[in-house]
């Protein structure tokens, strides 16, 4: 199963790569972003979760769920901004570095929220989390001119077009995914309340 979870994880993120780093707009950009922290993260995390590969058991006062959900919403909001999402779609190294950090910062939340102690601050950290990718989400999608005008794919859509279509991007699977996991959490935390009680 861990092998699984794995393979499927790595698999997402060099198809999540080729989106971001591709001729597909911002659409490709949140396309790949949202492979990374919200597909292969969690996949990576669930796989590695209670080995000593897992960062969190190595170090759980240091990856805890609430700070690296705060570290996760700093890297994603901060490389939104229009100046360092157009460096980021100039330059290759600055789009490695993005996408480096998008996973990494995906891939401590997931595992932090995994291996809480407390499962409440796991869960809360990704509904939080998935609170704060659908609010950039609809900033992105309603955004009544483009942000990023130089990234605007060349196949057909404007950019503004393709930047609500990269919002909505965003709104449907990171905020979907993080709620997704946040509910599962919060089921296993009942289910075991249920068996002691």
């Amino acid at each position: 199963m861990r092998r699984g979870l794995l393979g499927l994880g790595a698999a997402a993120l060099p198809f999540g790569w080729w989106l971001a780093a591709g001729d597909f707009g911002m659409t490709g950009h949140m396309a790949g972003h949202m492979l990374a922290v919200a597909v292969a993260a969690p996949l990576i995390a669930a796989g590695l979760s209670g080995t000593r590969a897992d960062p969190a058991r190595r170090w759980p006062r240091l990856l805890t769920p609430m700070g690296a959900m705060l570290a996760e919403l700093v890297i994603v909001w901060s490389w939104h901004l229009p100046a360092a999402r157009e460096w980021a779609a100039a330059s290759r190294g600055a789009m490695v570095a993005e996408q480096a950090m998008y996973l990494v910062a995906g891939f401590a939340l997931w595992s932090a929220a995994f291996a809480a102690a407390n499962r409440a601050s796991g869960i809360g950290a990704l509904l939080l989390t998935s609170m704060h990718m659908t609010l950039l989400g609809a900033l992105i999608g309603l955004a009544p001119r483009p942000l990023y005008e130089g990234m605007a794919m060349h196949h057909g859509l404007d950019p503004l077009a393709d930047q609500q279509l990269g919002g909505v991007v965003m709104l449907m699977i990171g905020a979907a995914s993080y709620l997704a996991g946040g509910l599962a959490l919060l089921a296993k935390l009942l289910m075991g309340r249920e068996a002691s009680a």
